[in-house]
This record gives C-alpha cells, structure tokens and sequence, in this order.
C-alpha cells in the first residue's frame, strides 16, 4: 500500500499541473490560526505546487512548530525543505502523525481521504456538514458545530504537514490518502466503499455498457466514458432521485443496510428481484463472485452528501458528577499514602531475607505473586501493582546472583529514612511516568506467555502520556469536583481515536484511576493537592505532610492479647512490634496480636523475656494486660528447654522424661530420632527441618552453637548491589527543546539556501556543450578545479558553493566564504552553518562559484 522513496520525492518536489481555480485566481485560505480569510489576485502569492514549496512557505515558528509537534523528523536534521518534505510524507512518518489526531481532525481527513484530489473547501465542508436542506444532512439548523470546527481542524492538518494547498485546491498527502482511502481489505471508517471508477476497474466493456443502458443513458463508444456518464449520473442530485424513485420498496431497504457501511454484502448466484434491480443498474456492482459493493457515489447521494454519519466536531465535556468538600478529599488521600507507605514497606521487607527467585524469562512466578498477595492481605492485581510501584522506584531488584532472587536495594533503606511525605513523593514520581503497566500481569502476549509482574514485557510506551493526560482532565474540574470514569474514557477517545490504540488508552486510564486512588493522588475520585502539584512540577511532600498525624511512641495494650496503634509508629517502636506481634488489621489504627509463635519469634531474634516486659512498659499507654505477661513468661520458660544443634543434627534437653515424650510421638518418625545418651537424641534431619518439626509437634526449640550457645535467629538483610531505577520506554522520539527547534530550522534553512543557490556557469561550459547542474545537485569537479577554484575564492573573497561527503559518509551542500587553503585543508565562513569550519579538501566532491546576488 505505501509508495517508495522516488514517489514521496515526486510529491515533494514535482509541481502538479495547474488548474483553473488556482494559482492567481480568488480564493480563500485557512491561516495558521483556523480563520479563513479570501485573497484577491492582485499581488495574491502564488498557491503551493507541491509539499515542499508549502513547507518553504512558512515561517521560522511555522516550521518549529511542525518539528515540535513530528519530532520523528528530526532524527536526523533534515538536509533542507525538499528533505523534510520527502521524510513528512514516509509511511512511519505518516502513521505516527494520524495516530496523534484528534477525533475530528482524523475525521477531516478522512473526508480528504473520499473526497476529489485536489478537493475545495466547499466540498469538504459539504462531506463533512452536509449540503444545506438535503435529506440526511445536517444542514444550518441542526449543525453541532461542524462548520465552525472545521478551520480548526484543517488547521491542524496543516499544521502537521499532512494537508497542503490553498483553500480551492485541497490536498491530502499521498500515504495518508492510501492509509485512509477505503478498499476491499481495509474499509474505511467513513464506512464508503470505492468509486464507480475503482469498482469497474476489471469489468468488461460489455457488462458496463449494459449497465448504462439499463440505468437510462446512452451509449457510449467506450469504457471510460461509459464510466463518467455511469459516474455524472449518480453524483446528480436530481437524476439520481428520479432512478431511486423507480427502485422496488425492498431495493432500498438493502441500500439502507449498507448505506453507512460496510459497503459490502454476498449475494447468491441467483440473487433476488430487488438486489438484481440495483445490480443491474450499477447501484450495486460486483466486487467478486459472491460480494458486491455499493458505490461511493451512490452512499454519498444516499446520506446527503455526509463522509460521517456522526461527525464529532467537538470533544465530550468532563464535568464534576459528585462535589466533595476538599479538605475531605486531601484527608482521604492522606489516608491512603500512609495506607501505601506501609504497604510498601512491608512488601520490601518481607523479600530481604529469602526474596522469590527470578524466573529464567524474567519477571516474577506465579504462584509468588499469590504468596505475596496473600501476605499483603489483597489481591493479586493490587499486589502486581505494588510491587511494580517499588520496582520502578528502584526500591527492590534482582541481586545479580546465579540463582538470582529479588531483594531490597540499598536505596530501599536510604528511603526508609525519609520523613513520610518524602517517602511518599518518591513513589508518586516514579509512578507518573513510567511506562510499566501493571495492569497487564496475567494477560497473554502475541505468542500466548503470560506476562509475569517485573517481566520484561510490560513497557507500554503511551502509558505515561495517558496518566498526565488523566489528571490533567481531573485538575481542570473544581477542586473537589470527580468526575464519571466514562466521561474520562470518553473524552480520551476522542483525543486519541486512532484505530489499534484506543483500546490499549481506555485500559491505561481505567487502570491509572485505579492507582491514583490507591497511591493517594486521588481522594474519592477527586484530585488531591498533592496530586496536583505532582502534576504542575511542584513538590507534593510540602502539601502532603501537613495532611498526615504525626508518628506516635506508644500503642494501646488489651487484654485479649492484642495491641492498638493510635497511628503510625516511630521507626525502632514498629519494627520491634512487628517481631513481636502479628498484624491483624490495618486502618487508620493498626491491630497487633500477641501469639506464642510472634513471641517466640522475638525470643530467637535475641530478646530474654525482661526485655519484652520492660519494652511494653516502656510504649504502652496502659498497664501491661495480666494475660499478655503471663504469655511472655510461659513462652519464655519453655524456649531454649530443647537445643538443637548439627550432628547430623542433634536434641540435647536435661529432662530425658521430655525426650522420652518426643520419641514416643507418632509426627517425630519423619525426623529419623535415635537415643544416644539418656539427655542426647540424634535425627536424621538437619537442624531446620528439625527444629521446625518439633515446634509443629508444640515445642519451643532452640538452635545451639558448636560450642553449645544459643544461636540468635536474626538472620541478616539481604540487599542487592547499587541498582539504578527502571528507565521508561518513550513513546517515539523526545521532544525537542527550544534549543534544538531553532538550530534545526536554521540549519534546514541554510540547507534550503545552499540546495536552491544559483551558481555561475562555469567557464568554457557554453562551448563544451555540457550541462550546467541543477538547482539541488551536487556538483563534480576534479580535485585540480575545486583546489584552483577555493583558492581563487579565498584571494577575492567571495562565496563559493559546494559538495560535501564527511566521515559518516552523509552529503550535504554547503555554501562557504574560504579565507585559507592550506594542508589539504580549506578554513571559511560557512553561511549554511552560520560559523567558521574547516574541511578536508579530498571530502569536498565539486564547487560552484555563486551568482553575484546569492550571497
């Protein structure tokens, strides 16, 4: 379907052969700003013959503003205009440029794309909002606005290069015509088929002859009239109603079923009264053996003149449906960043000891991800998330090794010292432009492997934009104010309409309200004031911190062994109590439970029951409960009674009688136990396993040095090496800066100076009979000429234009001032590049002495 390089040259470059109507004819024009504004012909500029002088046309912030808006076009800077041109209309260039419109200005094209090439102003506007008072149109009085959008729209066309020409003489670029131009593989989203012309294209002159004559015209002498009269007919308002007119009732229900698309219907070898009607007149004609296709002409005539059944000129509001006052919305907010710091927190800690290993694909197993699910007490989607959300903000990572698990990275303890606010802006940064989506683990690529969460297949390039674009959308309601979702999604579609990205856009932003309210940027739906400075640049810790209680040095002790924290914790106070008790819920307040296994826990971790007694004394707001001391104490007593050590491995206890009760117990034969003195048990285990098989049988065992001290249980925290945070995958090129913008329109310009320079003719040239060089050529000439020819050009100081080839081999033209020859080398002014340069003499490829005027 796409045209070579040769034919995006010719459009570039070739000028088309002009028409009346153009030219210095009246007309009016579309400026830069929508407005359309008449041109007499006195003085008028001469209309564009082609992309390139219409690109050449425009202004300095013009051209910025293509280059701004297609920066695909700048890898590499374009040579001069003609290259620019040539590379705006390549088919990745194109494809990229559409993908980017908005819904009308993709339908404008669109209507381009169907409509006569070139094509006038008022037939665009006719296929667009339909001719006044015709059936089906949408005339002035029920217009939505489609006739004052349309400048604007065609605006935007322009301004993108993918519509050039005055107002009389429309053009849409040839690769955009072909991508959006309907055909039988690819129909159109206008829903028209071909033209009378395109779908005779393989018909017999017979059958288009009988065709014409049962549709009462003429004969004609040959096909291709045939065809025009076949095509003047069904594009005459009044002819054409008059043969609808004759059609049978149940004909024009078939055309209303393909009216508005698809164009395409089967019909059987012997098809019925009505079809065999409209077929035999042309209304209907044969795209193969069993399919025929309804005409463009014909659909046009049908829906009044209309491209599109529904144009949508203008985007769908976004208003507030719910009012929330807005201190409510930051205190929810606030609510759920604590909610996340901690979920977070927990989730990183809870991999630096024996982290899930890291599947030889990449990416994290399934049946770890349920695990870590189930510990952060959600579900796996909302665990997928979290996880991501650390990842990407290099908080956990691979540990490099050969068998590689994922572990907390120095950074994760850097961050742990972070005020809260601090903490959470960190994770709200990561978060708003990475390209990783989440939302995708558990689905299925292109070869049907499931996407692992932290595999490597989860970059979506669009996800970042889609984010901002959300809340940018949430930020201009009143503050407050939340919107339906739908509404969102709604006015992203129309945005973004483009085919093959819509979908994967609408999944981006349900999931991004998702997260936003689980990250706390949202509250209730609404935008926060963090949230908001997240999105305007500024620094969301100073507006979050003021929302958040201030971490508390005590907790609340119960009698049903359970322990209440009136808000977050100071850091030594939550990680002893979260060795010590077990986490029952989580809120605004969190609930501890005190059981005999979270107390033997602290036990093995180093702490004697003093300790504990004296450490809830210390943070409890009230009395140590009766029932919690006498679990500490019980637990306590019993801990240590058994030692287990490595023999294989080995149970030393001074109560042979508890020895005797061990071997007596049916669940200790899996631990291969044998006496081998009256306070020693050997196992066939080794010491893990057997001190975890004694504490399921209900002991409280402890783990023995060589030398026979107990062994402290703390092991110790694994951390990664340095890792850097996850890079987003962009979306295309970045955007270029100011900077780069004008460096990059003037050297194009200067190449444009240089290309379309006129040279003087060499001399003896007019006798020789050669060829002078074109305009845009490089020229040749031997290293004796272009050495001789420099070096005169130095004496008198004058300009000289030549060929160039550098070290990566790229031609370019420059035109340059040579002030010294010397070395191989020659050293000037060059005014393509507005600088001194030198080059290498043996790299120049031809010169040209300039026209007196040029420089």
């Amino acid at each position: 379907m796409g045209t070579g390089r040769r034919d995006h040259d010719q459009e570039a470059t070739v000028p088309e052969p002009s028409s009346s109507g153009s030219g210095s004819g009246s007309g009016s024009s579309v400026d830069s700003s929508g407005s359309r504004s008449s041109e007499g012909s006195a003085g008028a500029p001469a209309a564009p013959r082609s992309l390139a002088e219409a690109l050449r046309a425009r202004d300095d912030a013009a051209l910025a503003a293509l280059l701004h808006a297609r920066p695909d076009l700048l890898s590499p800077v374009p040579g001069d205009v003609t290259q620019l041109a040539t590379r705006a209309g390549t088919r990745a260039s194109v494809v990229r440029a559409l993908d980017r419109l908005d819904r009308f200005a993709l339908q404008t094209a669109e209507a381009l794309a169907v409509a006569p090439d070139p094509c006038p102003y008022p037939v665009l506007e006719s296929l667009l909002a339909g001719e006044p008072g015709a059936a089906g149109a949408a005339g002035d009085d029920h217009d939505n606005g489609t006739r004052a959008e349309l400048p604007r729209a065609l605006a935007t066309l322009r301004d993108q290069a993918l519509v050039w020409g005055d107002d009389d003489r429309l053009r849409l670029v040839r690769t955009a015509r072909e991508l959006l131009a309907p055909s039988a593989s690819r129909p159109s989203p206008t829903g028209l088929g071909p033209t009378v012309a395109e779908a005779t294209a393989g018909m017999s002159p017979t059958r288009i002859q009988e065709i014409v004559a049962a549709a009462g015209l003429p004969a004609t002498h040959d096909a291709v009239s045939a065809v025009t009269a076949l095509t003047g007919l069904f594009t005459d308002p009044q002819r054409m109603s008059a043969l609808l007119d004759e059609a049978p009732a149940e004909a024009h229900q078939v055309l209303g079923r393909l009216v508005w698309g698809p164009p395409y219907g089967e019909v059987t070898p012997n098809p019925a009264p009505p079809v065999r009607w409209l077929r035999d007149r042309g209304l209907l004609l044969p795209a193969s053996a069993r399919t025929v296709v309804l005409p463009r002409e014909v659909a046009l005539h049908l829906r009044g003149g209309l491209a599109h059944r529904t144009p949508e000129p203008l985007p769908p509001q976004v208003t507030a449906r719910r009012e929330h006052r807005p201190q409510l919305v930051d205190a929810n907010a606030a609510g759920q960043a604590l909610a996340a710091l901690a979920t977070v927190e927990e989730l990183v800690k809870s991999w630096e000891h024996a982290g899930p290993p890291v599947l030889r694909a990449g990416g994290l197993a399934v049946r770890d991800l349920k695990r870590t699910a189930a510990a952060l007490g959600t579900d796996e989607p909302t665990a997928a998330f979290w996880i991501e959300l650390a990842y990407a903000a290099g908080l956990l990572a691979g540990d490099g090794e050969v068998d590689e698990r994922y572990a907390p990275t120095p950074a994760f303890d850097d961050w742990l010292e972070l005020p809260p606010a601090e903490r959470w802006a960190a994770l709200a940064t990561a978060w708003l432009p990475a390209t990783r989506t989440p939302g995708m683990v558990g689905e299925q690529d292109a070869k049907g492997r499931t996407l692992a969460a932290l595999g490597p297949d989860l970059d979506r390039s669009p996800a970042p934009d889609v984010r901002r674009r959300v809340l940018e959308l949430l930020a201009a309601l009143p503050e407050g104010g939340a919107p339906e979702p739908q509404d969102l999604l709604d006015r992203l579609a129309w945005e973004r309409p483009a085919r093959g990205t819509s979908g994967l856009r609408a999944r981006l932003a349900r999931w991004t309200l998702t997260e936003a309210e689980l990250l706390g940027v949202t509250g209730r739906g609404a935008l926060s004031a963090p949230g908001r400075a997240l999105l305007e640049h500024r620094d969301p810790a100073s507006l979050l911190a003021p929302l958040l209680p201030e971490p508390v040095d005590h907790v609340l002790l119960q009698a049903d062994l359970t322990a209440v924290a009136p808000g977050p914790l100071r850091r030594p106070l939550g990680d002893v109590l979260a060795v010590l008790a077990e986490v029952e819920s989580k809120g605004g307040a969190t609930v501890y439970r005190f059981t005999p296994g979270s107390v033997r826990r602290a036990l093995d971790a180093g702490r004697t029951a003093a300790d504990l007694h004296a450490f809830l004394a210390e943070h409890s707001a009230t009395p140590v409960p009766q029932p919690l001391a006498y679990l500490i104490d019980d637990v306590a007593r019993r801990h240590g009674h058994l030692r287990v050590g490595a023999a294989s491995s080995y149970v030393r206890c001074d109560d042979d009688g508890m020895l005797n009760e061990i071997l007596a117990d049916k669940r200790s034969a899996g631990l291969g136990l044998r006496r081998l003195a009256p306070t020693v048990l050997a196992a066939q285990a080794d010491p893990g396993a057997l001190l975890e098989g004694l504490r399921a049988m209900g002991y409280a065992p402890a783990a023995e040095s060589a030398t026979g001290d107990v062994l402290v249980a703390r092991a110790d925290a694994h951390r990664t090496p340095a890792r850097a945070k996850p890079v987003p995958v962009p979306d295309g090129p970045p955007l270029p800066d100011e900077t780069l913008l004008g460096a990059a329109v003037r050297a194009i310009r200067a190449g444009d100076v240089a290309a379309t320079a006129v040279r003087k003719e060499p001399a003896g040239a007019a006798d020789s009979g050669a060829p002078a060089p074109a305009p845009g050529e490089l020229p040749r000439t031997s290293a004796a000429e272009t050495l001789a020819t420099v070096q005169a050009a130095a004496l008198t100081g004058s300009a000289v234009w030549i060929g160039y080839v550098n070290a990566e081999g790229a031609a370019s033209q420059r035109v340059i001032a040579p002030v010294r020859v010397e070395g191989g080398f020659v050293t000037g002014y060059d005014h393509t590049a507005d600088e001194v340069r030198t080059y290498a003499l043996h790299r120049i490829t031809g010169v040209a002495e300039l026209a007196e005027d040029q420089v």
